[in-house]
């Protein structure tokens, strides 16, 4: 029995391997070297990291305005020079995804110590107003920025109402559909949350349907084109039952209208007047 092969591999083997785990445990016993361990440890992780080839210098932003590359350089988490161990590029990335004027991001670091950001920005194509202020979106609706007043980007096309932003693609073609009545454009409203109103200048109105409101709108231009039909006093044009548009003229065609007929005039409110208060 003592001269098996498995007596002899237990000895020359198993005992062997038996007694420096026993060894190592009893010298980790101590808290001592324990911490003495871990610390020795550390530092040689620490020295591989800290190597020359493996250090960030310079951080490069290309395709940033001026506001969103300052954004993203307080974002990063370290301070430069940095081990690029000690920088998580998908957080990072994360991170910078959640500013609002950001479309993408990509982030590398190159072998020459640079962590390079390439960065589209969201491109405003519309202001939207509502009750809480004055917003930039662009052609998806998704914000891009707060302004003070709609001044401060006068050449983009107005939105007004709430829900306008879910529906600023459709705004987007409603505008590039407006064509010839673009120098007359006010904006657009959004009316219930489904519908627009094409406001012009002059106190007139477009009232599109829920439902194909850019063939709509192209129809109405039609119109226009043909007989002048908004160069008249017309107050609105209701396009919202597409078989039957209705042409609602402004107050003071409807007056001369109740003057031949004698009836009350019309204030610029659209109500009647007082019989000892008539206006023409």
């Amino acid at each position: 029995m003592w001269l098996t092969p498995a007596f002899r591999r237990l000895t020359r083997i198993g005992l062997p391997a038996f007694l420096i785990a026993f060894l190592s445990l009893l010298w980790l016993s101590d808290e001592n070297r324990r911490a003495s361990l871990a610390g020795g440890l550390t530092g040689m992780v620490e020295a591989v990291q800290n190597r020359e080839r493996f250090m960030v210098k310079v951080m490069t932003i290309d395709g940033a305005s001026g506001p969103v590359d300052k954004a993203l350089r307080m974002m990063l988490p370290v301070d430069l020079p940095a081990s690029s161990f000690d920088i998580d590029l998908d957080q990072l990335r994360n991170d910078i995804l959640m500013l609002d004027a950001v479309k993408d991001v990509e982030l590398r670091i190159k072998p020459d110590g640079v962590l390079a950001a390439k960065v589209s920005e969201r491109k405003p194509m519309l202001l939207w107003r509502h009750a809480r202020g004055i917003e930039l979106l662009d052609e998806t609706g998704h914000r891009v920025a707060s302004v003070t007043d709609r001044a401060v980007r006068s050449e983009l096309p107005l939105i007004a109402g709430e829900g306008a932003d879910k529906a600023a693609r459709e705004a987007v073609q409603l505008f590039a559909a407006a064509g010839p009545l673009l120098p007359r454009v006010r904006g657009l409203q959004r009316v219930g949350e489904r519908r627009w109103d094409l406001v012009l200048d002059r106190g007139q109105r477009i009232l599109l349907p829920a439902n194909a409101p850019v063939a709509a709108l192209e129809r109405a231009i039609a119109l226009n084109q043909a007989d002048d039909m908004l160069g008249r006093d017309i107050s609105v044009v209701d396009l919202r039952d597409g078989s039957r548009p209705v042409v609602r003229v402004g107050i003071a065609a409807q007056n001369r209208i109740r003057a031949i007929q004698g009836r009350p005039l019309l204030g610029p409110d659209g109500r009647e007047l007082p019989k000892d208060d008539k206006k023409s």
